[in-house]
Formats: structure tokens, sequence, C-alpha cells
């Protein structure tokens, strides 16, 4: 497998300007020759399909919801990152580099993540131009507030809609390509496999969610930004819709995946209220600007919040991070909630919750200003839980939120699979270990905005366009292949739904592959999730025929992939001996329970490849090396 990371060479903030300059270039008359297919609409994708339609590619787009709208970017809140400094208080480019690399544990290229931060100043100026209605100080200029991993404002927002007004104005912009027939787009079509011709992605196989035709799609090049894989534990922050079909698909092509084990565990998130429920709800980061977290020091305190006076409250993040506080980086926050409730401080009917109380903000800024900045939170919070957060405190606890690792990509986001390309959440990203807030629609909108439109040529300026049709012989064996294992789930007729399967599979997950992890507990993972895939695939029930509406059988292809992948999950995480970032082995910490690296041993991003049905998949390795923000142990404090 070639891990070639096509990083340019000479000094870090000329890199992308080199790679830029020395791309190959298709000119405007050829790129009415070359057909893209983008699958995925929400930031990335749409972002991506806007800017190639845009630039004269002929592309076609798929989702599989009924509207790019519904992507599930709309569900991000607190705010978008970039290194504008208009607050004056110390922030740059290299700064916000270096605040990113330092956040993902050192887990990351340097070359991919100051591209990242060089881009962010202009993904704001596009958004603007969009019409996007970012907040602004009251002389209007645009407003900027704190959030984790960080000690400068840098994170724009919408009130806690940043996600949502981002996405209508990628949308806008994606529609007008439509419109001009440069952009056609498939709603409710699933991708199910990726088709590989000659060594190269030529096309998707997809199956139509109202009529259940299954279909091939060929194109000269292919993009996937399928977001992440945080269902694999079932009970997550993501939509329900969100899977991880796309890009496993891809990786039993030959696609390399990269550090399946890196996860993000978000500490703000309504804690679990039953062993029936069905996705968990994200409170903002941006909450913890002005909320304060704290727990009784007192196990057992049954008291209600406004009877536990301030000398019996442990501000546990003020306690031990002073430099940073409530804005700490998620995965130490969330490790911190976790440690303070296994120690019998926790509150709510559980004991798995925290207390987020905004009571001293309100008091310095008055209800009016918090109702501005995080309003609708406060109403969704309260519809929830049926508590109002301005009068008492929120009570949160950490969920699964978002994954680091993914298909692996270059410096052109080129999977290992030549015209793969991975943006978003999807690729093993530029977050390394850990993901800082606001990081992620910074991510999305700078590789399908700024970073594939060149990459891309790049590609195409090197392939001859066509030459394949839907009927070629090896794009029929795809689909066959498909239709096949189609059959093969509408025919098992066993006893068990697809939900109840899913949710052992998470449990387990949860349990030993989750906010901490160790050997014994891996090990029984990995002992343990064969079997429950192999009652899937003999027990598993899905109702209904092929031909026609059926979420049965979406669900069931989605586990049976989620089966495989959290195998692959926990084997990354056993062989990562080392604490970093969100993957906390328990043998390896500080006896204050800090995450203590390895960085002799596992500097490097983990690439695993598939071997085939039953075979154990190989493990490649991508070194890193840091020239410009040199490796040290991470402190907050």
């Amino acid at each position: 497998m070639n891990l070639d990371s096509r990083c340019p060479s000479g000094p870090i903030e000329q890199k992308w300007d080199k790679a830029k300059f020395e791309m190959k270039l298709v000119n405007p008359a050829n790129k009415r020759k070359y057909s893209v297919i983008v699958v995925g609409s929400g930031l990335a994708g749409g972002a991506a399909a806007a800017t190639l339609g845009e630039l004269g590619y002929n592309v076609s787009c798929f989702c599989f919801q009924d509207s790019p709208r519904r992507a599930h970017s709309i569900a991000a809140q607190g705010g978008i990152n970039a290194a504008k400094n208009y607050q004056n208080d110390g922030d740059s480019v290299f700064r916000l580099f270096y605040d990113t690399v330092k956040g993902g544990d050192f887990r990351a290229r340097e070359a991919n993540v100051y591209r990242l931060a060089e881009v962010s100043v202009h993904i704001i100026d596009q958004c603007v131009a969009q019409g996007v209605p970012f907040a602004r100080e009251y002389g209007g200029v645009l407003a900027n507030r704190s959030f984790g991993g960080a000690q400068v404002s840098r994170t724009f927002y919408a009130r806690g809609q940043t996600g949502q007004q981002l996405l209508l104005g990628c949308y806008q912009a994606l529609e007008r390509q439509v419109g001009a027939g440069r952009v056609a787009m498939y709603y409710r079509h699933e991708m199910l496999d990726l088709v590989v011709i000659d060594g190269r992605a030529r096309g998707i196989i997809t199956r139509d969610l109202v009529s259940g035709k299954i279909a091939a799609y060929v194109a000269d090049a292919v993009v996937l930004a399928t977001g992440g894989y945080g269902n694999v534990f079932f009970l997550s922050t993501n939509a329900k819709g969100s899977n991880a079909t796309a890009i496993w698909r891809a990786y039993k092509k030959g696609a390399g995946f990269g550090n399946p084990c890196f996860t993000q565990i978000h500490p703000t998130c309504i804690p679990v209220s039953g062993d029936y429920q069905s996705k968990l709800t994200l409170m903002s980061e941006s909450l913890r600007n002005d909320g304060r977290i704290w727990v009784p020091k007192e196990k057992g305190d049954k008291r209600t919040p406004s009877q536990i006076p301030e000398a019996e409250r442990d501000y546990y993040l003020e306690r031990r991070y002073p430099s940073f506080g409530n804005l700490s980086p998620r995965d130490i926050a969330s490790r911190a909630a976790k440690m303070v409730c296994d120690d019998g401080l926790g509150v709510g009917p559980t004991g798995l919750g925290v207390y987020l109380e905004f009571a001293e903000a309100i008091g310095r800024l008055g209800r009016t200003t918090i109702e501005e900045r995080y309003g609708n939170l406060f109403e969704m919070y309260e519809r929830i839980t049926g508590e109002d957060p301005y009068s008492s405190p929120m009570r949160i606890f950490p969920a699964v939120h978002y994954t680091m690792g993914g298909l692996w990509v270059d410096y052109n986001l080129q999977s290992t699979i030549p015209g793969l390309f991975v943006l978003g959440e999807a690729n093993f990203s530029d977050h390394g270990a850990n993901r800082l807030g606001a990081s992620a629609l910074m991510q999305g909108l700078a590789d399908g905005y700024f970073v594939i439109p060149y990459t891309l040529g790049h590609y195409l300026a090197g392939v001859k366009p066509g030459n394949l049709t839907p009927d070629d012989p090896e794009v029929l064996a795809a689909q066959r292949a498909v239709e096949d294992k189609t059959r093969q789930l509408l025919a098992i007729k066993g006893k068990r739904s697809v939900d109840s399967i899913h949710r052992e599979l998470g449990k387990v997950l949860w349990e030993y592959c989750g906010m901490a992890r160790n050997r014994a507990g891996l090990e029984h993972a990995i002992a343990k999730i064969p079997e429950i895939r192999e009652e899937f695939w003999k027990n598993v029930n899905v109702t209904g025929e092929n031909a026609e509406m059926n979420q049965a059988l979406e669900k069931a292809g989605r586990v049976a992939d989620f089966l495989e992948l959290g195998e692959l999950l926990c084997r990354d995480a056993l062989i990562r001996e080392e604490s970093c970032g969100g993957h906390f082995r328990e043998e390896y910490q500080t006896e204050e329970g800090e995450a203590v690296r390895n960085d002799d041993k596992f500097c490097h991003a983990a690439v695993w490849e598939y071997k085939g049905e039953n075979q154990a998949p190989e493990r490649h390795i991508e070194p890193l090396e840091f020239e410009y923000v040199h490796l040290a142990q991470r402190s907050y404090k």
C-alpha cells in the first residue's frame, strides 16, 4: 500500500502555494469533457459539488436525504474557526495551526493542518458573501467567541445554529449549479459500492431508497464526503441516518482506513435517560464560554443545585486546568467528567451527569444577552428534559460525537485508490487524535471550496475523459454483487430486529472501547464482536422487499458494515499502546489521570488494508514528523 503523503517541500507557509503552482491544470473547454461523482451533500460534499460545477465539470451529486438541506452538517451548533484575529487578542494563522496540532495530540500531518489554518480566513469571506448571518458586534463587525483548547476568540457563529446557516449558504451555491445544468442531484440514493477498474475509482453502485432500484453510475473520478462513523456505537449525537457504508465499501475495495480508534467523546451532551433511547443530543461546546461545570463535593448529595452552597461545589475543570478552565479541550473535559462520576459525585437519576450552570453569567451579563447567544440551545434543552436552564443548571454527560479516523488521504485528499478523493469527516482528517471544537465545519468547507478544486483538477489532467459506460462488464459485476448481498439480507428471516443487534454492538464498543480502554477489555470486544456478527447473519429479521421503500433493509446493510468496522476499531485501539487525544488506554496515564503518549513507537498514522473476507487486515504506518510544533506533553493547566 502506497502511503506517500505527497506533501510539498519548502517552508510550511509556502507549501500550499507551491503545490497549487506545480499542479497540472485543465483548461475550461476540456473541463466540460470530464464527469465527477460527489457522494454526500453536506458542507464538504455540497461545497465540492457547487465549486466543481462552477468550474465547468459535469457533476453528479448523491445524497440519501430528501434534500441537501437535511445533511447532518445542519446539526452543528457552536461555530467555525478562522484565524481572522478580529479581536486583536493574539491570534494568527500560525497560532490556529499550533492549537490544532497540539489539540490533536501530535497525531496529524503538519502540512495539512497549516493549510487548514491558512484557508480558514477565506472561508469566512466566502460565507459572508453567500449571506450567512454570522453574529455581529454592536458596531456591525463580525463577532467571535472562544472554544475549547484555545485562549483566543476565533470562532464565528450564528447563535447555536451555525451549521444550519452555513449549510443554507452552501445549498444556495449548489442549487445555482443545479439550475445551470452543471450539477445533477440524485436525492434518496445511497451508495452501496465503489466501482474500481484498472486500479482507478470509476463509479458507484447505488440503491434508490424510494423504489429500491439498484443502478450504476460512472465518472472520471469519485469524491466521498459522507461524514463519520460515530453511530457504530449506536448511541451518539449523530443523526440516525449517519453511517459508514460508503467509506467502508471503499475500504473493502482497497482504500486504506486511517486511525479508526480515534473517536471523539463530546463532554456536553444530554445524559442517557433510558435503555431504549435511540440517540443522544448535543449541547454545544459554546455553552462552556459562559457556563460553569461543577459537581457536589460530597458523594451522594441529593440536594437540588440551588440548595448546594458555593463552598460545597467542585468546579473541577477550573480547579484542575486553571489556564483553560471550562474551555479545556473535549477529550480532557470528557475524561474529567467520567472521573468525578466514577468517584460517585455524579448528579441526576443515574449518577452519570454533571452540572452546567449559567447563574453567574446571567447575573453578570443579563438574561437578554444569554438568550441572544444561546437561546435556541436553551429552548432545545427545555423541550427535551422539561427543565428550565435559565433557572437551574443543565445536566450534561459525555457522548460519542465525531470520528477523527476515516479513509486515509494524501495532501491532495486522494485515497490509496487513484481517482477516489475523500473530504471532511469521511477522511482521517486534519485533527489527529482529537478534534478541537469549531474545526469540523472549517475542515469540511476548506476541503470542498478551496482544496479539492485544485487537487482533483491535477488528477483529471492526467487521465483521459470518458471511455466507460454503466454497461461495462466490470460495472455490471459490481452491480450484481450489491444485488446478491441485498437478496442475502432479505433471505435470513430470523427473529431479531436490526436495532437490537446494533444496540448490542454499541454497548460492547462503549464499555470496552469508549472513553477509556484497556487490553483486557479490547481483547474481550475483539472476541465478542464476531459472535454478534454471526448472530446477525443467522438471526436478523429484515422485513419487506427490495423493490420498495424499505428502511429495515437500509439499516441492515449499514449495521452489517458497523459489525465489521467495530472490530477494526478495537484492533486499532489494542495495538496503539499509548494514550493520545480521544484514545485513552488506562495502562498509559499519569498519577493525575492525564494521557501519556509513546512518541517513540506511535508517532504515526495507522492505516489498515483490507485483505479479504475472514482475513485479518494488515496494518501499515505513515510516520509523522514535527518540524514547526515540537513534540511535547500536552498541558492545559
